[in-house]
């Protein structure tokens, strides 16, 4: 039995897809998700005769029903793995007994997955051998044991989670364990949208002070002397309009957990009262002729590249060294991609009341890779306004218009030189012979894709370039697979092993 399997899903629900079709593809094995139960049908009795159908009974009516049954007439009974849903294992087994010992319950688990391919693929073939690498999370060392194998999710409350399926990730995610009982400040970098806001909530749930009020004062938002009085507090006649006594941030949280977020846009005087702050523990409200006293745990966060800042002297050295007595740096989202596919199965699941009608909506292979290949310089946010304007249209198609019309921009921008105000020489030679270079290598491409069963992994090994690299001729020349040509076993092998030697 070949380790590398053809796989077709008949999976509607968003979060069991997830779970089942992305540890699948990224261990190598080409999945061919069907709509339903008439395509999937369609695809057998066209010639597609895969190593495994995997059926999702969940929330299937007697008109479903029905379909399944049909779809299990021409399916032989050692591919079919059914998911067992609301109807119960012995609706779904009815009139095929023999397909009793291959039913999953809810959820389905990574060892679940592992304990069906293993059985396809032969004693040879350990669960080990799923690539836990591509989910790239196994492959950090110096993980935590309890950590699960698979994307890491925890909720942090009003909506807000923290997901890590990047070695770069659940590496932050072990310095926020680490620093659950060190009741020290921490500074929190990265570019804006990659959730600074969303480490420091995950910070304070596992410290000490977690019974306590968290709360998020934008220091770009405010001036300075508005600043300084929603940060200590103000008296009765400290200022004109100044009517009542005022609590500040510091007095409001005090015993809790305060994130100063972008702390690089606060003025100089300012930062040297935060200082005194930090340093003492002390703070006068304006107006107000004695010192108060807070126990507030201070995070930081900022999109401003901190060593510039430092050099340029817009930002105190001694702030700096007291506030960053531990550092994150969030990566960008272009950085950890392969957390884009559960980011966006993730936000689909949570959209809002209003959109609940909505969840179901599916992002298509094309669309998914595209959604890899894009850079997303705003990052979480900016994917998370995607995916909501997405499934609000319910248009897939001007979706993926619009992300291959940034790829395309971004491209040419990296590509073409600057000539400043020269005019360009005539391009008509080099059009043609752009063309010429174009064909052969879409064809090229199409070949190997074929050859290898669309396992676009392989694919990228025989042709010796990168996986994403591949993604990207693959969205930019259209190609698509032609299901109604089966590779052979012995071409695949052979396609494979070129591949590896390369």
């Amino acid at each position: 039995m070949k380790s590398l399997l053809l796989i077709v899903t008949v999976i509607l629900d968003g979060e069991t897809r997830s779970r089942v079709c992305l540890p699948l593809e990224n261990a190598g094995h080409r999945v061919v998700q069907a709509s339903g139960c008439k395509q999937a049908s369609s695809l057998l009795m066209n010639g597609l005769t895969p190593d495994l159908l995997l059926l999702d009974m969940q929330g299937a009516g007697s008109a479903e029903l029905s379909q399944y049954r049909e779809l299990l007439k021409i399916a032989p009974t050692q591919m079919v793995c059914i998911i067992e849903g609301q109807c119960g294992t012995e609706t779904c087994v009815e009139g095929n007994p023999t397909l009793a010992g291959h039913v999953l319950g809810k959820p389905v688990l990574l060892r679940d997955i592992e304990r069906i391919i293993a059985k396809l693929t032969g004693p040879t073939q350990q669960a080990s051998d799923i690539d836990h690498a591509a989910l790239s999370i196994s492959s950090v060392n110096d993980l935590a044991a309890d950590l699960p194998l698979g994307p890491y999710l925890e909720e942090l409350g009003s909506n807000r989670f923290f997901l890590a399926a990047s070695p770069a990730m659940m590496k932050i995610h072990r310095q926020v364990m680490l620093l659950a009982n060190v009741d020290a400040p921490v500074l929190i970098l990265g570019e804006s949208g990659t959730g600074k806001e969303v480490i420091a909530h995950l910070i304070h749930k596992h410290s000490r002070r977690s019974a306590q009020k968290f709360l998020n004062l934008n220091c770009a938002a405010l001036p300075a002397d508005l600043l300084e009085s929603e940060l200590f507090g103000y008296t009765r006649g400290a200022f004109t309009g100044a009517f009542n006594d005022k609590p500040g941030k510091f007095e409001q949280v005090n015993r809790g957990t305060l994130l100063l977020d972008e702390i690089g846009e606060m003025s100089a005087p300012m930062q040297a009262k935060l200082l005194h702050v930090l340093q003492d523990g002390q703070y006068t409200r304006l107006g107000a002729r004695e010192c108060s006293r807070a126990d507030v745990r201070v995070l930081a966060a900022t999109n401003v590249p901190i060593e510039d800042a430092l050099e340029t002297k817009t930002f105190r050295q001694d702030l700096f060294y007291r506030l960053s007595v531990f550092t994150i740096n969030i990566p960008p989202l272009r950085d950890r991609s392969q957390e884009i596919p559960y980011l966006i199965e993730e936000m689909i699941r949570r959209s809002s009341a209003p959109m609940s009608g909505l969840r179901n909506f599916d992002f298509s292979t094309r669309l998914m890779d595209a959604a890899l290949l894009y850079d997303w310089r705003g990052n979480v946010r900016e994917l998370r306004n995607f995916v909501t304007r997405t499934i609000t249209m319910r248009d897939a198609d001007a979706a993926l218009h619009e992300l291959e019309k940034k790829i395309g921009a971004g491209d040419q921008a990296d590509d073409l030189p600057n000539f400043g105000d020269v005019a360009p020489p005539d391009l008509g030679m080099r059009s043609i012979m752009r063309g010429v270079k174009d064909r052969t290598e879409a064809q090229l491409i199409q070949n190997a894709l074929e050859l290898s069963g669309w396992n676009r992994r392989h694919a990228a090994a025989y042709l010796n370039i990168s996986y994403r690299g591949l993604l990207y001729k693959i969205q930019q020349l259209g190609l698509t697979p032609k299901l109604s040509k089966r590779v052979s076993a012995p071409s695949r092998s052979g396609l494979l092993a070129r591949g590896s030697a390369s």
